[in-house]
Formats: structure tokens, sequence, C-alpha cells
């Protein structure tokens, strides 16, 4: 992985690895990437809202996950979630010169999905899908919310997600998850007019 965008300009990138009984996961981030995947959690449609998270955020990730899939998605998804949130947070460093706050509206054909999400040290999520079945695809559509929350958690962000209306489920999921890559990606987008600031009053983020 490069280390460099351009002349002094370093690329955010990171590597976790995050070895529990339950999952072992090794993941590489480049926040200033293309958005180029090489995603494999056992999951295949969560492998396929990921992929879609890293082209429409224009990172580039490499993820791979081993969980106990045998007892139940929960631990997969949500250790998932923590591991990226972790790697944005590491990639960002201290968070001096970027946007820090992004928010984006996502048509999906007959469905509309809103993100807004605060990079803020602070941790908070609020999920409102509207998908009222089991499953979609072969993901347990009830873990949605564990991995935006582990993901929370990990970036130490808010992340606000909420389905506006439609009617495919499957729509409804990716929505969010495109609306959330490109919010994700306007707050950690960088401000050149305050390239030296923090972007808080407190000194901290």
């Amino acid at each position: 992985m490069a280390t460099k965008k351009s002349a002094g300009t370093k690329l955010r990138t990171a590597t976790i690895k995050r070895i529990t009984t339950e999952t072992q996961i090794q993941l590489r981030l480049n926040v200033d990437g293309t958005g180029i995947y090489k995603v494999s959690t056992g999951i295949r449609f969560f492998d396929h809202m990921l992929e879609l998270f890293t082209r429409h955020g224009g990172f580039d990730l490499q993820l791979n996950c081993a969980g106990d899939l045998d007892v139940d998605q929960h631990h997969t998804v949500e250790d998932v979630g923590i591991a990226l949130g972790e790697a944005f947070d590491k990639a960002l460093g201290n968070k001096k010169g970027i946007m820090r706050a992004g928010y984006f509206l996502m048509p999906m054909d007959e469905t509309l999905g809103i993100a807004a999400v605060d990079l803020s040290g602070r941790v908070a999520c609020v999920v409102d899908d509207k998908v009222k079945v089991r499953l979609v695809g072969d993901l347990q559509s009830e873990l949605v919310f564990d991995f935006f929350e582990g993901f929370a958690r990990g970036a130490r962000a808010n992340v606000h997600l909420k389905t506006m209306y439609g009617r495919s489920n499957h729509h409804k999921i990716e929505a969010l998850f495109k609306a959330f890559a490109r919010a994700l990606r306007a707050a950690c987008s960088r401000d050149e007019r305050m390239k030296e600031m923090l972007p808080s009053t407190k000194g901290l983020l």
C-alpha cells in the first residue's frame, strides 16, 4: 500500500488485526483510495454491502473475517463493524484538517436512504432501516444495526441512518450503506482552508 498520494500529502492508512475466540479479522484500509476492495466474511450479502461501501466511499479495503458462523452471524457482523471503525479512527489520526461531519441522501430506485456521520469522538448510533423480514439475502437483517453500532464504537463517531421510504428490503439496506459511505467520505475529506485546525473548540476529538 502506497504511503503518499502526492508530494507532501500522506495517504491515511491503517492495519487492524482483531483476534477473539469468536472472530479472526485482518483488515487494511486506505481512506484516500480509489474504491478497490477484497472482502470475505462468509456472509455474501454482507460482503456485497461492504464492497459497495468501499466503492462509493472511494476507500481501498482488504478485509478477511473468519467468524463462528456455525453459532450465529452476530459476532462476525458486529466485530467487522468495530474493526472497520477502529481502522478509520487510526487512519485519521488526530483528525486535524478534516471536515469531521458529513451527510448524504441516496436514492436507490424506489427507495431513499439518508445518512449523517460526525467523527466527534463520542459514540452514538441510530438506525431505522424499515426492514421487517428476518433475512435479506443470507444476512440476518437485525444485524444491520449491530454493524453500524459496532462501527460507531470503533470509530468513536455519531452514526445516524434512516430509510425514508421504499419497497425492496434489499434496496433499503443498500441505500443506507451507499449513503453511509458517501457521508463518511465527506466527513473524512480534507478542508484546505482549515488544514492546520482541529474541527472542534474543545481541542480534542
